[in-house]
């Protein structure tokens, strides 16, 4: 990418930790600092915003090109390869020399000839990366899935054989029992939100329209092995205001706080919706069943959206904390409980145990959190039965950022028995790292050196050889 000039001269996620690299590499062999464990075999891959091109207008975190940066284990040697996700819109941009797009913040109309060949907005793919029937997505919530390879090659957009109509979510949920995922999108347009099964085999067997009263933005949602839980929060987009270049969504609490209950089982039955205090929440950590008519959810909460898009007077929210929720929908009474007072975010579970009473969750972990600058340096483990957690710090000077769960086919069974991993950025020499924990014992048992510094990012998983 070039110079940045004008409004992102010095912008905080074109800088530092979030600066992006220019290149593509493929370096095996890596050095590693400690044993990378016997039965660590498969792949980690992390997905990022990393702009190809300097900005057109005012950049937006959520903006950038998607990455994909990957660690591959096998022989008990370390692999790193990264790869830009390659779509229709990043195409035309290399064809022209320049960003062609404008974004969350300023969107900009692009020239006739670029919305007939690719559209108004460009598919960046550049929020997180999931696995399902033996397909590896690249995500974007206002697009349709890129399907990539595990060396972070792109094999191109995904629609099921035509059947998904509209977007897909960044955060699926896979139900480790059945083996569906369950997923939704939402659109400005009716209808706003739509919610998607696909079959173990990859089919796309269900789809079912929402009724909303506005176009929202919904960044994650629930799902247990009985319900669906949707957020029905007031972030809501304003197309005038983005078609005139302004920022196209907003917080507007009159539009209120729901949250929505589905049957998995009967997904034509109507939906229960629960009204709540206004509140926002980007990310969920687990939902399970209390019984045949409960569900609880447990998420990062905050008292308002805590993106900016632009607004000229931003409002700062509190930092998001976790918390739970018990929705009854035969009493129709919900609870809300604050599981934790620190700053917390991209919380996770072993994945084995998602749609069902996840005892562990890891919830990365905050040193600074002022407004929207945030610097994760460790995560967090809750135990969610005993109520008791233990904080795992990287390092002073350090930005990380999401753990993903790589399960221990050694500890099959045990809901902790595997290694948390995560990208960490050494301030101090600018250099990057695999940090292997032990997620029972909390121990550092591997560090594998990146041949470059990562950039920061989003979200990533782990995915098993077998």
């Amino acid at each position: 990418m070039g110079e940045q000039g004008g409004k992102n001269v010095d912008h905080p996620n074109l800088t530092g930790a979030w600066e992006p690299v220019c290149d593509e590499l493929d370096v095996a062999d890596l050095r590693v600092t400690g044993d990378l464990p016997e039965t660590l075999v498969g792949t980690y891959i992390r997905n990022g915003p990393n702009p190809a091109f300097e900005p057109l207008v005012d950049y937006h975190i959520f903006d950038g090109d998607g990455m994909l940066h990957a660690v591959e284990f096998a022989d008990g040697r370390a692999r790193y390869r990264n790869r830009w996700v390659e779509n229709a819109g990043l195409a035309a941009e290399r064809r022209e020399g320049k960003a062609l797009f404008g974004g969350l913040a300023e969107f900009r109309m692009p020239e006739p000839h670029i919305a007939e060949e690719v559209g108004m907005l460009k598919n960046t793919a550049n929020t997180h990366v999931v696995r399902h029937a033996d397909r590896v997505f690249a995500l974007l919530e206002a697009a349709k899935p890129i399907e990539v390879d595990l060396a972070c090659n792109t094999i191109g957009e995904y629609d099921f054989g035509g059947a998904l109509k509209g977007a897909m979510t960044a955060h699926p949920k896979i139900d480790p029992r059945t083996g569906e995922m369950v997923f939704f999108g939402y659109s400005p347009f009716p209808p706003y939100v739509r919610v998607h099964v696909a079959d173990a085999a990859g089919r796309l067997t269900r789809s079912v329209d929402v009724d909303l009263p506005a176009p929202i933005m919904m960044h994650d949602f629930a799902v247990s092995s009985n319900h669906i839980v949707l957020f029905n929060l007031p972030a809501v987009f304003d197309l005038n205001a983005m078609l005139s270049g302004r920022p196209g969504i907003r917080w507007e609490p009159s539009n209120g706080s729901r949250i929505g209950v589905m049957d998995r089982r009967n997904l034509d039955a109507p939906v229960y919706w629960f009204e709540l205090d206004t509140f926002w929440m980007f990310h969920i950590l687990n939902a399970y069943d209390d019984g045949d008519d409960a569900v609880i959810v447990e998420g990062c909460r905050t008292d308002r959206l805590n993106a900016s898009f632009g607004e000229d007077e931003p409002v700062t929210a509190r930092p998001p904390m976790l918390h739970r929720w018990r929705l009854d929908v035969r009493t129709g009474t919900v609870t809300e409980t604050a599981l934790d007072d620190r700053a917390g975010d991209f919380p996770r579970v072993n994945d084995d145990f998602a749609c069902s009473a996840a005892r562990y969750g890891y919830v990365a972990n905050s040193s600074k959190w002022q407004g929207e600058e945030v610097a994760f340096n460790g995560f967090v483990k809750h135990d969610l039965v005993a109520g008791t957690s233990h904080v795992y710090t990287y390092g002073d000077d350090v930005a990380s950022g999401e753990a993903a769960f790589a399960p221990d086919p050694a500890r099959a069974g045990q809901e902790d028995g595997g290694w948390l991993v995560n990208f960490v950025f050494d301030r101090s020499d600018g250099s990057s790292s695999l940090v292997i924990v032990d997620a029972q014992a909390l121990i550092e048992v591997a560090r594998v050196h990146m041949p470059r510094r990562v950039p920061l990012g989003f979200h990533g998983n782990w995915f098993g050889a077998n």
